[in-house]
């Protein structure tokens, strides 16, 4: 018999949340239920003040001197070591710099470049749901090296895509479309029974589920910093590389930060030692230090149980939200997010249960209404492969039991009163 979930099931679990203290570090707009942490993250309520801090004095009064006197030139291999507390790296293993696509090409680059040209290692595996920039990424480099780029439709044929002619297994550890989460340690286990290496995307893991990049024996990872560790727009990305590699190969952008010595103004190239050759240029600091605000909130949960904790709730609150969901609108989704823990990440994505609606139906103009009540989600199109999305992030640094009771009550009444139909709904912005 199915538990019917009440408003009172939700305050409940609310007062009973050991995590609940942390929703005060960020600022939330009165009204709106923030679902889109996994696009981007809210801003932390000290990040505005800290970043006045650094333009004013930092640049304004310090100038140039700021590079030492307020530490500066380190702040991408300090913030790193924020970033690794968090993905189960050692530190001095992880810079925070560049893009995500950036950092890709950087170390898939040199993953490749780790395979010995005569070896016949012609192939790079990943899934063709990954993420559309990591696969633009990949076939900008295997179109210059005249490799092929072999992509899987479904996460269980990658065992048997790892043959003796694949050079890298790269993969988004949650898939950004499904919420879908992949078991790192046996993925980078198979690629290295097969002599691949693993190149892992954790844009939608870092500071959403436990990582354990060392632990798993990974080769490389790259993550955002906007999203779940909320570093605001464009924020710096991030970069690691297993101790064992990081002085083995150069990455390609070799520019004057990434050099051993970068004020000695030699001519000459020389990859700076470790992680650090995979910064590249000057680094954009006033983006850096809102990332470091985002870190300090993210890292305010270590007291109370870090990752573990976060990983608890999250998975408490995308359970709550299917279950309300299955309740109040039974007949208009179906899931498309994995039911098993094991294999989901921070995130519910739905598809509409009606198979004629599921490319070009009224997802997109859901989400929209949904908007306009102030429950922000978002919508990711589908093509003949997949199915239209509707994608919700659930942050367990701010987000509530009873936010997820109000926004599937809102998800219902969209429904009920077909107020997606609306044509404003269905006109498409720029970004959906």
């Amino acid at each position: 018999m199915t538990t019917t979930l009440t408003l009172d099931d939700c305050r409940r679990l609310d007062a009973q949340d050991p995590l609940r203290a942390l929703r005060d570090l960020f600022t939330l707009p009165e009204g709106v239920i923030y679902l889109d942490g996994n696009s981007l993250g809210v801003l932390p309520k000290a990040a505005p003040a800290r970043i006045a801090l650094a333009v004013t004095q930092e640049w304004g009064t310090g100038l140039i001197r700021s590079w030492n006197e307020a530490r500066w030139f380190d702040l991408p291999q300090r913030l790193g070591d924020q970033v690794a507390r968090l993905i189960g790296a050692a530190p001095g293993e992880v810079v925070c710099t560049d893009s995500t696509s950036v950092n890709l090409y950087k170390v898939l680059f040199a993953a490749l470049s780790a395979q010995k040209k005569d070896s016949g290692r012609t192939i790079v595996v990943s899934e063709r749901s990954n993420f559309p920039t990591d696969l633009y990424i990949a076939e900008s480099l295997c179109r210059e090296r005249g490799l092929t780029l072999k992509l899987v439709d479904d996460p269980s044929e990658i065992p048997a895509a790892l043959t003796a002619e694949v050079a890298v297994l790269m993969l988004t550890h949650v898939n950004y479309r499904t919420g879908a989460m992949h078991d790192m340690a046996a993925l980078t286990k198979l690629a290295h029974d097969a002599g691949a290496l693993a190149v892992w995307d954790l844009a939608h893991s870092a500071g959403a589920v436990p990582v354990a990049l060392n632990d798993a024996d990974a080769d490389f990872a790259i993550g955002c910093g906007y999203k779940y560790l909320n570093g605001g727009p464009g924020a710096p990305a991030f970069a690691w590389v297993n101790a064992r590699h990081a002085d083995a190969w150069q990455q390609p952008l070799s520019g004057w930060w990434g050099h051993a010595a970068p004020f000695a103004f030699t001519p000459g190239y020389r990859p700076a030692p470790g992680v650090g050759r995979y910064l590249c240029g000057t680094q954009p600091i006033l983006s850096l230090t809102a990332l470091g605000c985002g870190l300090d909130a993210m890292l305010a949960a270590e007291p109370l149980g870090g990752m573990q904790a976060l990983r608890t709730k999250s998975l408490a609150l995308t359970d709550t939200f299917i279950a309300l969901v299955e309740q109040r609108c039974p007949e208009h989704f179906a899931l498309v997010t994995p039911r098993e823990h094991a294999q989901r990440g921070s995130q519910v994505c739905l598809r509409m249960a009606d198979p004629s609606q599921r490319i070009g139906g009224p997802a997109y103009a859901i989400v929209q209404a949904l908007i306009a009540r102030g429950v922000v989600g978002d919508f990711r199109a589908g093509d003949e492969h997949m199915p239209d999305i509707l994608r919700f992030g659930f942050t367990p640094l701010y987000l509530g039991f009873e936010d997820v009771w109000n926004a599937v009550g809102n998800l219902a009444q969209v429904l009920e009163e077909e107020e997606y139909r609306r044509p404003e709904f269905n006109t498409r912005n720029a970004v959906t």
